[in-house]
């Protein structure tokens, strides 16, 4: 599994916010723009909260099974990985909800400062820093499931238990 790499989560939310930006600019000159959803930034930060929650959780069961501890719970591979699978795409699809609303927000910052459009504007930029905090989050989780030197399985010589 590859990790995630910033600069596509920042390509993506770069042209997903100049798309949006064109598209909004299009669609206000044809008619009204609709508004950004009030829930977009709460969904968002719902699930940068439960990227870290989980992130949190798996970190200190995996250090009390590094450390031994006595009734220390251990972690299944296969939830780590479902873990991570789930947080790197929370991460590209927090990038490109992103930047649709940081295009739309920017639109609305320059087209207009009536009361409507700024607090559209409020919620999508709000919408972007909670899209940011996933991506946060997510590159936390990632950090946390990632699995120490030489033991990745990758490599082609005999393993600890070949050897």
């Amino acid at each position: 599994m590859k990790q995630l790499r910033i600069k596509v989560l920042v390509g993506l939310f770069v042209v997903a916010g100049i798309l949006a930006w064109a598209g909004a600019r299009l669609w206000d000159a044809f008619g009204s723009l609709p508004g950004v959803p009030v829930a977009a930034p709460i969904v968002l930060a719902l699930i940068a909260v439960v990227l870290a929650a989980t992130a949190l959780s798996l970190r200190s069961r995996l250090r009390a099974q590094r450390e031994r501890e006595p009734d220390a719970k251990g972690v299944d591979p296969l939830v780590a990985a479902r873990a991570v699978v789930f947080g790197q795409a929370s991460a590209l699809v927090a990038a490109l909800v992103s930047g649709l609303y940081g295009g739309v927000g920017v639109f609305l910052l320059l087209s207009g400062v009536d009361d409507a459009r700024r607090t559209q504007a409020v919620y999508a930029g709000f919408s972007v820093l909670a899209g940011a905090a996933v991506v946060a989050a997510a590159i936390f989780l990632e950090r946390v499931c990632k699995l120490p030197e030489g033991e990745d399985g990758d490599d082609d010589g005999p393993g600890p238990a070949r050897a």
